[in-house]
């Protein structure tokens, strides 16, 4: 959202986006660090099936399948979030 000094003072507004996408760019280095965690984890719950029959391989993979679907679904949301900003 625009304030009134923005609306009068184009250095103003230059200022105040460069923050914002400031912001916006130390949010989603986090949000990749997070990503690659979860990364990391899902690897090593794929390594761990290996050795594991296959009814538990699927159930896990299922598990891990739909936690990185709703990890996902938090990111886009997210950023429609930041972006409506």
């Amino acid at each position: 959202m625009s304030t009134e000094i923005e609306k009068k003072s184009l250095e103003a507004h230059v200022v105040l986006c460069a923050e914002r996408y400031g912001n916006l760019e130390d949010k989603l280095d986090r949000l990749e660090s997070k990503v690659e965690k979860l990364e990391g984890h899902i690897i090593f719950i794929k390594d761990s099936l290996a050795g594991s029959n296959e009814r538990s391989n699927k159930q896990i993979i299922t598990i891990g399948t739909s936690i990185f679907v709703a990890m996902l679904t938090g990111i886009i949301s997210l950023l429609i979030h930041l972006n409506k900003i």
